[in-house]
């Protein structure tokens, strides 16, 4: 059976349910209404007031971290705080060096240019960028043999925020040319709970502190996903608690949905009591792990295992994936021997 990950409601990744619009109102539009990441938040203001008083275009900014943590409502922010326009791409969209070229010399003087998935950039657009963000020009060459001609296009001015999940798969040379490298950790449950009341607020619902915090505790430390369980428990509240999302209605709403304590959802279940019914704890190798379950090895790697492993349930070893004793715990099973306890299993349940 394969797992429906591309809407899952845990990913970090944006789905569907997340539009809110081309504005989202859930996006915070200055610094100071930006919840977490307090590091962050003050060099960057730093850097940002520098910038204004000397009149001058921000150094180009590179944030990178896990997905959902903000970094693009972090680029419109800085847009906002430079008072300039905001341009956004991703780099599977710069499909060749022409559409680059194209984007570029548009932009008005401290711009910013929002560049989504900078690690996915071809290396022929990279070669056009790499000009851009030093010396603030481009190299155009048009035709071919004798009929070749190049033409030197000078640039206004802009900053250019890159975004990336994957810091190191970013090029030597590109990842040099950002003057203001920046990392977006995972949030503990008070920041979110603070973000989750927030939200709350501008969709008009009504949510007491224990509410919040239910909510955010479960949410994998991530705002987006802190943001769509609690549209999804809205629709519970407003039906068992009179609209008021409070612990109890917020702890029935993520117990429906299949969602622990601790932010697991039936999938993640699922593969952990796959590691110990079939395999004894492990150590198995992703491929075999991948056919048990019924799921493609690069979703777990890039879905399941992040979570898993940040939380210390799932280890990688040269041998192949293991379940650590917190995760047996967790599960229900006693690491020694790793056999099973009392209750039933997820299997057994047929979830």
């Amino acid at each position: 059976m394969e797992m429906d990950f591309e809407n899952r409601i845990l990913s970090p990744s944006e789905i569907p349910i997340d539009a809110l619009g081309d504005d989202n109102p859930l996006r915070p539009k200055r610094l100071e209404d930006y919840i977490g990441q307090d590091k962050v938040k003050e060099n960057l203001s730093v850097f940002i007031q520098a910038a204004v008083q000397r009149g001058e275009a921000l150094d180009h900014v590179l944030l990178y971290g896990p997905p959902g943590l903000g970094k693009t409502t972090l680029a419109g922010i800085i847009a906002n705080e430079l008072g300039t326009n905001l341009r956004i791409t991703s780099g599977p969209a710069i499909e060749k060096p022409g559409d680059l070229a194209a984007m570029l010399t548009s932009l008005n003087e401290g711009d910013v240019l929002f560049i989504d998935e900078i690690h996915r950039l071809s290396r022929a657009v990279e070669e056009i960028l790499y000009p851009s963000m030093e010396d603030f020009a481009i190299d155009i060459v048009t035709g071919k043999g004798q009929m070749a001609a190049s033409y030197h296009l000078p640039l206004q001015k802009f900053t250019l925020v890159g975004a990336t999940t994957r810091a190191g798969q970013l090029t030597a040379p590109l990842r040099d040319r950002f003057g203001v490298i920046l990392r977006l950790e995972l949030y503990s449950p008070a920041e979110l709970a603070q973000i989750v009341k927030r939200s709350a607020g501008i969709l008009d619902m009504p949510i007491d502190d224990e509410g919040a915090l239910e909510i955010a505790s479960r949410s994998r430390g991530t705002p987006r996903i802190a943001n769509r369980l609690l549209k999804r428990v809205r629709d519970f509240a407003q039906v068992i608690s009179n609209g008021v999302i409070n612990a109890e209605s917020a702890k029935t709403a993520l117990d429906k949905l299949e969602i622990d304590e601790l932010g697991l959802d039936a999938n993640d279940r699922r593969l952990l009591d796959a590691l110990v019914r079939f395999y004894k704890g492990g150590p198995v190798g992703i491929e075999t792990l991948a056919a048990a379950i019924g799921e493609e090895a690069v979703t777990i790697e890039d879905v399941y295992e992040p979570y898993l492993m940040q939380i210390g349930f799932l280890s990688r070893t040269p041998r192949g994936r293991c379940i650590t004793a917190a995760g047996c715990k967790h599960m229900g099973y006693d690491f020694e021997g790793v056999t099973v306890a009392s209750q039933p299993t997820l299997f057994d349940e047929n979830i």
